[in-house]
């Protein structure tokens, strides 16, 4: 090729062509003039680099080695350049090499228009080329750096949940590479998956993030829980109505300050799970009835409270047994007021009165008595909750 003592002579002026094609770069593509990012020194010896290779294809007919171009691809990529930008400095970066070309050919008359031209077919057909593998290597280191960060933050959230910290690590260090906020409010949430493998909250982490909520979410065998903050005053309901958007049963923690305390939270958590009444889907928060969560906690000790506080009413005949427990739930779940259970009833309130002092004999506890009460709640909340 006439070109190639032109090629030559510009190789043997690497040092100087890298350092002005690192400047022009610099100059022209604005991540690249951020000296923190992408040292100088860096990209001088990248951009010297990727000029020997073109200019020996040019000298002696070298071989297209696009390896270079696959180190520069991967090193932007762990750098945190986009692709586009690298692109573009490959792009200056050929531009600059090819009006040296130029230059230098004015210098030796042995170069025809002619191969000038072919000689501009062939470095933006190197260009191609090496655009291509720089797009690739990027693109494949792009995607194991997510792969990282991905079980990285998978693994930072399970630390989180169990309270297993590494002892380099903290809390809050934690929260800050899972983009939470160093202090709270904070809720743990923790819902049914109704399949192994399969989310009960498909997209939930998205759907928050777009509402200003930020979260981490880990997907277990049998539940999907989700570490999710409240900093704004609109968090909590905007993420209870993404929660109950999704048609599933999910139970949710009380609010908490320091994520020291994730771990119980995803206690409480799970209790208001398991605590759900029925069989559909639902968003059920703790603080709702704590008591019902707290029976929920102690099985063996609220079948028990069911045996102490109601076996007198579940010896009954079938039909007595189901009014005075009925009775007795709807005058709880009105607050005590006979005449709102009556009406919940369709019965008088006459007959309510009647069926509570029934329970009061067979019990032998009074119903104005606070302590009496909150046992026979307790023993109600277990009736529902669990299979006594």
């Amino acid at each position: 090729m006439g070109l190639s003592s032109v090629g030559a002579a510009l190789r043997g002026r690497l040092p100087e062509l890298g350092e002005r094609m690192a400047g022009r770069i610099r100059a022209e593509v604005e991540s690249y003039a951020d000296d923190a990012l992408i040292p100088f020194v860096s990209l001088r010896e990248s951009c010297q680099g990727n000029a020997d290779l073109i200019l020996a294809r040019f000298a002696f007919g070298a071989g297209a080695d696009v390896g270079a171009a696959q180190q520069t691809g991967r090193l932007r990529a762990e750098q945190g350049v986009p692709l586009a930008d690298t692109l573009h400095a490959y792009r200056v970066g050929f531009e600059f090499l090819w009006s040296e070309l130029v230059e230098e050919a004015r210098r030796h008359p042995e170069v025809t228009d002619t191969e000038l031209v072919a000689g501009s077919s062939e470095i933006w057909a190197l260009f191609g080329r090496y655009a291509e593998a720089v797009a690739a290597a990027y693109r494949e280191a792009s995607a194991e750096l997510a792969l990282q960060r991905e079980a990285r933050r998978s693994a930072l959230a399970e630390a989180l949940f169990t309270g297993a910290l590494a002892d380099r690590t903290t809390p809050w260090e934690a929260a800050g590479q899972l983009g939470l906020p160093e202090r709270g409010p904070y809720a743990v949430v923790a819902a049914t998956v109704p399949d192994p493998g399969q989310e009960p909250l498909p997209g939930i982490e998205a759907a928050l993030r777009r509402s200003g909520v930020p979260s981490v979410w880990r997907l277990l065998p049998d539940q999907q829980i989700g570490l999710v903050a409240l900093a704004h005053r609109d968090a909590e309901s905007v993420s209870l109505r993404a929660l109950r958007r999704r048609r599933a049963r999910v139970g949710v923690s009380p609010r908490f300050d320091t994520l020291r305390d994730t771990p119980q939270a995803l206690r409480f958590a799970r209790l208001a799970l398991t605590g759900m009444p029925g069989e559909g889907p639902g968003v059920t928060r703790f603080d709702d009835s704590p008591l019902a969560m707290l029976v929920a906690a102690a099985p063996a000790e609220s079948s028990r409270l069911v045996e102490v506080f109601l076996g007198p009413l579940l010896a009954l005949p079938a039909a007595e047994r189901g009014r005075l427990l009925r009775t007795l739930g709807h005058w709880y779940a009105s607050g005590g007021v006979a005449a709102d259970a009556a009406e919940r009833l369709f019965v008088h309130p006459n007959t309510v009165r009647y069926r509570l002092r029934r329970v009061e004999e067979l019990t032998g506890r009074s119903l104005s008595d606070p302590v009496a009460l909150a046992d026979l709640g307790a023993a109600l909340y277990a009736m529902r909750l669990l299979p006594c």
